[in-house]
């Protein structure tokens, strides 16, 4: 059994409790539209969580969210709102995924937990209403890393195939140290982040040798055309903005249809944090992407 250090236990419990009372940057977003729906024996989790647009005909498509967190921390329960803006606003269902967390369950355990649930929906989607056919994955920060390296994986075992992806802020090199990855133009707090996803990195990846494989640096993967139709969103003042730039760089020449949004002014983790104006234009974008990618005719 794991022992946890203390530092890592005060801040799961800081943000469990931020993930008990969410806040949302976004106004108006919908009530009621979401379950917990329970499985049967044989799928790999017991339950899943569901956001369910509130008005929809036929079986609607479906996206797994995975959260932030640094590998370590959260439960999804801090992505709440935007899962209820993403279920509406795209006319989805989202599964808001809870995955195994380091350091109790390194690397590679959380990239095979989360495929294994976007395989079980591909022939099992029905269970919960959707059609596991019309399948995208998306996430924040390590969500975003996980989101990437399932879709590699999935491309190696054949299934599942999803048809989207959104990678939004991640860290998707981690060969590089953090503080190898600041410039003189990051503000004062990214010397902080820096120290935090080294750490935070050590946890997920107890064994260094292994952060040059594809699934754990999505960006150092050698074959980025079994990728999906992806959006990449960067903040431009985030430590993690380069390796943003260059996945997004590398998917393109990859032939991978691709749309890459950097916002400009911000840091990262702005979609959950602020400032509003452009946490909403990126979750539109995100809402507009997976309308595109989803829709019963997209090729």
């Amino acid at each position: 059994m794991t022992t946890l250090p203390d530092d890592l236990r005060a801040m799961r419990a800081d943000v469990a409790t931020q993930d008990a009372h969410p806040t949302s940057l976004l106004p108006g977003v919908p009530t009621g539209t979401a379950e917990r729906v329970a499985l049967a024996d044989d799928a790999p989790v017991r339950a899943l969580r569901v956001y369910r647009p509130v008005a929809t005909s036929g079986m609607p498509a479906v996206i797994v969210n995975l959260h932030g967190g640094g590998f370590v921390l959260g439960d999804g329960g801090g992505d709440d709102p935007y899962c209820r803006f993403l279920a509406d606003a795209a006319g989805c269902v989202v599964v808001n995924l809870e995955y195994p967390l380091a350091p109790e369950h390194p690397y590679p355990a959380a990239v095979h937990h989360v495929t294994d649930v976007l395989a079980w929906l591909t022939t099992h989607g029905s269970a919960i209403g959707v059609d596991g056919a019309r399948l995208a994955v998306g996430g924040h920060s390590a969500g975003g890393n996980l989101a990437a390296a399932a879709c590699l994986l999935g491309a190696r075992r054949g299934t599942p195939r999803p048809v989207g992806l959104v990678v939004d802020y991640a860290p998707l090199d981690l060969v590089q140290p953090p503080a190898a990855k600041l410039t003189a133009a990051h503000r004062a707090g990214a010397a902080e982040l820096a120290e935090a996803g080294a750490r935070f990195n050590a946890w997920y990846l107890p064994d260094p040798a292994r952060a040059a494989e594809g699934l754990a640096s999505p960006l150092l993967a050698d074959d980025l055309t079994v990728l999906p139709a992806t959006l990449v969103v960067t903040a431009a003042l985030d430590l993690l903005a380069a390796e943003g730039d260059a996945f997004a760089e590398r998917l393109r020449a990859a032939g991978v249809a691709t749309t890459h949004a950097t916002f400009p002014g911000v840091d990262h983790g702005f979609t959950h944090a602020g400032p509003a104006r452009e946490a909403a234009a990126a979750w539109h974008l995100m809402a507009g992407f997976l309308a595109g990618v989803l829709a019963p005719d997209a090729s």
